[in-house]
């Protein structure tokens, strides 16, 4: 992942002209010093490898990273001020295939062998004072300007699995309107577009009541793709005047599932009808509607949801459809929520710059998550350690500490190290499972 990840920075492009010493430092370096950070969740981790070069003569930002020479922070954001997000598809579509190669994609098909691919937009940057072309804007109720950055943040999931697979980002752009549905559904239309022709076919997208309006649906729909998006009796009124009259007419179909969760029985208790307009017009979409309404045995209401789909529904498949609708919550509590909570300081202001520097640096942030995904998956070593250690920032605490002041050969060499010194066993086929990105 390494290699491939600095063949795609070498298409960064260079905007500096001249000569003189600042040139000494490549934007290939200033990229991989930037993921490094990341990846080891440790803002100051190039500080720290930088006296460790003079103090040992290497350092684990060129074992581990590759990079030959670090710039200074400033340095870092200047060389990526230039740089978009763009080169980076490649790679997040080379992982993909190599997930899809080793069979870990079949483990999260659900539907018929469907991939379910969550969406939904999170902000990274947000200030009153400091703002590039790149920015969107709104005025606060003071008046003011607030300035930020929008990114629609896609990935896979699974109402089978636990971890999530992020996908390549797409950023909001000023240019996309000036209310929040136009801001989010523009880019997520250009995600459709740029990556409908590298994921399966069978791909169904999964999104709010945000998403559930006629022309994203038919967008979808036109890639061949299916979706099961929130469908919220506010923003669809004739829809649920559909409803009301046929529920008056007794033709909505119900079915009533009684279930133990593990501390008590509740009662799911499904709606559903084939065919309802999804708005007021002579071209109106016709959807399939469905709600789920879960209940205690005192009939207080524990969930209450409906979705619009356009998989034909019965008795044999709405509860799979409604239970695959629900998995869109994984978007924020495994990916949105991780990214800013769990070390990766998504919203942290690591450099917002003039162009593109704040778009670059959230991408390499996404991107360290998803090595740090396919790497429990697939680096046995790495598994042990994560299994072992009690959570992920003790982990992290012991890379840092470790990599601070020692200085490894290679990644397994590190590995080896913390699984020795906790006396784990390392396994005789301690390498990387063959999974290609070619």
């Amino acid at each position: 992942m390494i290699k491939h990840l600095r063949q795609s920075f070498e298409s960064l492009p260079d905007y500096r002209s001249g000569t003189g010493t600042y040139k000494k430092y490549s934007v290939l370096d200033a990229a991989m010093s930037a993921f490094s950070v990341f990846f080891m969740q440790s803002s100051s981790f190039l500080a720290h490898q930088k006296t460790m070069k003079k103090q040992q003569g290497g350092n684990n930002a060129e074992s581990l990273f590759g990079v030959h020479q670090i710039p200074s922070d400033n340095q870092i954001r200047n060389l990526l001020d230039g740089a978009t997000p763009n080169a980076l598809h490649p790679l997040y579509r080379d992982i993909f295939k190599g997930l899809e190669q080793s069979g870990k994609l079949k483990e999260f098909h659900v539907l018929n062998g469907s991939t379910l691919i969550a969406m939904d937009g999170v902000e990274y940057f947000s200030s009153q004072k400091i703002y590039c072309n790149c920015c969107s804007t709104k005025t606060l109720k003071n008046g003011k300007a607030q300035y930020f950055h929008t990114a629609v943040t896609p990935v896979i999931v699974s109402p089978n699995q636990s971890s999530v697979i992020p996908l390549s980002p797409e950023f909001v752009t000023p240019q996309d309107g000036s209310e929040k549905q136009d801001y989010e559904l523009a880019a997520s239309k250009r995600w459709i577009e740029r990556e409908s022709s590298y994921q399966p076919v069978n791909t169904t997208i999964l999104g709010d009541d945000l998403y559930c309006h006629q022309p994203f649906c038919e967008h979808i729909r036109d890639k061949g793709w299916n979706f099961i998006l929130v469908c919220k009796p506010d923003s669809h009124k004739t829809l649920y005047e559909w409803v009301a009259d046929f529920e008056r007419e007794e033709k909505i179909e119900v079915m009533e599932k009684r279930r133990w969760t593990g501390k008590q029985y509740v009662v799911d208790r499904y709606r559903f009808m084939n065919k309802m307009p999804l708005r007021n017009s002579n071209d109106a979409l016709l959807v399939n509607w469905c709600e789920l309404e879960t209940t205690d045995e005192s009939g207080k209401v524990l969930y209450h949801n409906a979705f619009a789909t356009n998989y034909t529904l019965d008795k044999n498949n709405v509860a799979k459809i409604v239970k695959a609708g629900r998995t869109r919550w994984k978007i924020e509590n495994e990916n949105n929520n991780t990214l800013k909570t769990k070390g990766y300081n998504f919203k942290h202001n690591f450099g917002h710059g003039s162009q593109y520097l704040a778009s670059i640096l959230a991408s390499l942030i996404i991107l360290a998550y998803l090595f740090h995904t396919v790497l429990e998956w697939f680096d046995v070593c790495y598994q042990l350690l994560r299994e072992y250690l009690p959570s992920r920032k003790i982990f992290f605490d012991d890379l840092r500490a470790l990599t601070r002041y020692m200085l490894f050969d290679d990644w397994q060499c590190l590995m080896e190290f913390m699984l020795d010194g906790l006396k784990i066993p390392i396994p005789i086929s301690n390498k990387l499972m063959n999974v290609s990105l070619n």
